[in-house]
């Protein structure tokens, strides 16, 4: 006898499609919006102009860093707190190179390195034996790797101020009227450089594809052949590489190196990934540029938000957003059967 099957089907990809249509439309127009509105704002004013691209430039480093953050998350769930101090140490990795007479940018791509294989030393080392336990344990191993990286910083390299040459050197470009750093320019560049080449890897590689599984499904990974604990480990060193290059920028923005540098743009960094969904990639990146431009200009032209207010300010506009948008902008809210 033929029987009716009422089972409950999963989706079609066509309608998932559509509501990934549905909830996407929202965000764009937003972003289209405030894209017109930097456009028509920096056509009108010279110095709006300047603090846009000035803020594009601090926001690709939180972007950077936002990126770093998701990678890990989407593989553990959890955030490494020790992300800004592994990028300091390797900041200061690069000042020894120099130190000893490397030239900068070899010293760049030599610090990439170390912090690439640093991070996944640590992934190996001091991840992988708690992983599996809870998630609590890996958050307490993170910020004890941020007591432990930043006293061992302090123990070798002091607490005081320390100076790096620039990168791109001091000269100011005037287009219209509108002075722009070189630094800017190449801190803008080599950020998304870096992150665009990240996508490539993720994208267009076999082990990209196989990071991206060994995140997302590793138990179903390991069945069709995919390394997963190799493939976490190799992105915890992206992550580490990412990080060492939004360090060495940030230096290079502040022109000084001390080992508070990344405190602060960690807390930016996180409220960035959090501002584009912290299980999506290119969601880290534009809400890092999007915090970065938001800030400068607020700093600029909102008088009551002072240096000291950026902080809670940001978190406060973070608050509402997610107010609006739990999963962030660029997130996807999940559904649990129960």
């Amino acid at each position: 006898m033929a029987t009716l099957d009422t089972s409950p089907r999963p989706p079609s990809l066509r309608a998932r499609g559509a509501a990934f249509g549905n909830s996407a439309a929202p965000v764009v127009l937003l972003l289209v919006a405030g894209a017109v509105t930097l456009l028509v704002g920096s056509l009108r004013s010279t110095t709006f102009a300047q603090l846009t691209v000035q803020g594009l430039a601090v926001g690709a480093v939180y972007g950077a860093l936002a990126l770093a953050l998701v990678l890990v998350y989407r593989a553990t769930h959890v955030i490494n707190f020790a992300q800004g101090e592994l990028a300091m140490a390797t900041t200061y990795v690069a000042y020894q190179l120099i130190k000893w007479g490397v030239p900068y940018w070899a010293a760049f791509f030599a610090t990439l390195a170390i912090a690439f294989v640093l991070g996944t030393a640590i992934q190996v080392a001091v991840i992988r034996p708690v992983q599996h336990r809870s998630v609590i344990a890996v958050v307490i191993v993170t910020v004890g790797l941020f007591v432990l990286v930043d006293g061992l910083v302090t123990w070798k390299w002091g607490a005081d101020i320390k100076f790096m040459p620039a990168p791109f050197g001091q000269q100011v470009y005037h287009w219209g009227g509108v002075a722009v750093s070189r630094q800017d320019i190449g801190t803008l560049l080599l950020s998304i450089l870096t992150v665009l080449l990240l996508w490539v890897l993720f994208r267009f590689t076999k082990l990209g594809l196989g990071m991206r599984a060994a995140a997302l499904r590793p138990a179903a990974a390991s069945l069709v052949g995919v390394r997963v604990n190799r493939m976490l480990a190799i992105g915890w060193g992206l992550a580490a590489v990412l990080g060492a290059v939004a360090g060495l920028m940030t230096e290079a923005n502040q022109f000084i190196l001390q080992p508070s540098l990344m405190q602060a743009v960690l807390l930016y960094a996180f409220a960035a990934a959090v501002l584009g969904g912290l299980e999506s990639p290119a969601g880290a990146v534009v809400g890092g540029l999007l915090l970065g431009v938001f800030l400068n200009l607020v700093g600029q032209y909102v008088h009551f938000v002072t240096a000291q207010l950026r902080l809670p300010f940001a978190f406060a506009v973070l608050l509402g957003v997610l107010l609006l948008k739990p999963s962030g902008l660029f997130g996807k809210r999940t559904m649990r059967k129960v």
